[in-house]
């Protein structure tokens, strides 16, 4: 991708029109194809000897810490490797391109993992939203999420068949893409703003959650933070329904607290990841990564939420 464009004016000369200014299309079809590419050999290769290193430079975000955190703690407790790998094939790809202005630059691929027996609307298709922070880096997977065929929404387009970025359009939906993971992390700890429509990842999981907090020799806790900036900024594309579909994330602290005479459980792939002695407290932060269908009006849908462990405390 060109960083300029030279337009070239008979009457004052040259003038550049810096890509950092211009509204261009985040990436061309075939660049978003080799980026695709790229991430799943990465993949791969990473998943298949479990070194967090051959895909630390293909992906970044909420997916970038979960995958990273679970490789390391992998490479702990599997040293040689990961008997059970099987490639990921991902095809039927199609790109769902924005326009936009400056840095960081983006796009979603839509396909279809290789091996299931779904087809039609029930076909599971995986939308991974890749990013560019400059003209000098690479593209990286920011975020993942599984969906059915027949759930994944139709994207606005514009007079030349591009996506239509969501951030252009915030005042006209019912919650900003800016503040979603704010609003989120603030419902999950005290059930405001009530932005969001019942479902696993909203009131059922806060009932989930209660339900753990107080038991016979332990107590549970939960610290919700939003995260909004750089690596972890949201990713909406208008809708052709005057919405929004969105990309967020946002972490979480879980912290058990057990009994006098007890000690936590930590889990065999926690361990890794631990930092201190888990004598009565065992502090595990998690990451969170969500796609919501923001409407025009009324309250945000959580379609998907991928998350995992990516440190752990113990006291």
């Amino acid at each position: 991708m060109a960083a300029t464009t030279v337009l070239s004016l008979a009457a004052s000369g040259c003038v550049t029109v810096h890509g950092e200014l211009a509204v261009v299309p985040s990436v061309k079809r075939s660049e978003a194809e080799k980026a695709l590419t790229a991430f799943v050999a990465a993949y791969n290769a990473a998943d298949k000897n479990y070194d967090p290193a051959l895909d630390k430079g293909r992906v970044t975000g909420a997916l970038g810490a979960i995958n990273q955190a679970g490789l390391r703690s992998h490479a702990i407790t599997s040293p040689d490797g990961n008997k059970q790998h099987r490639d990921l094939v991902l095809g039927d790809a199609k790109f769902t391109i924005p326009k936009k202005a400056g840095w960081p630059r983006w796009f979603v691929a839509d396909t279809a993992p290789a091996g299931q027996q779904r087809t039609g609307a029930d076909e599971v298709r995986w939308l991974v939203a890749f990013v560019r922070e400059g003209p000098d880096t690479g593209w990286k997977a920011a975020y993942l999420t599984s969906l059915a065929a027949g759930a994944i929404p139709r994207f606005a387009t514009d007079a030349d068949g591009y996506a239509v970025p969501a951030a252009g359009k915030a005042g006209a939906l019912a919650v900003r893409p800016a503040e979603l993971s704010a609003d989120y992390a603030s419902y999950l700890q005290t059930g405001r703003p009530d932005d969001f429509a019942p479902g696993p990842h909203t009131d059922q999981w806060r009932a989930a959650r209660a339900k753990t907090a107080k038991q016979t020799a332990s107590t549970m806790q939960y610290v919700d933070q939003p995260l909004n900036d750089g690596d972890f900024t949201p990713l909406g594309l208008a809708t052709k329904d005057g919405g929004a579909f969105v990309f967020f994330a946002t972490r979480y602290y879980q912290r058990q607290t057990t009994a006098s005479g007890y000690r936590p459980q930590v889990p065999a792939d926690v361990v890794p990841l631990l930092h201190g002695t888990a004598r009565t407290k065992l502090t595990k932060e998690w990451m969170s990564s969500q796609a919501a269908e923001v409407p025009k009006t009324g309250r945000v849908t959580i379609v998907s939420r991928l998350e995992g462990v990516t440190g752990a405390t113990g006291s």
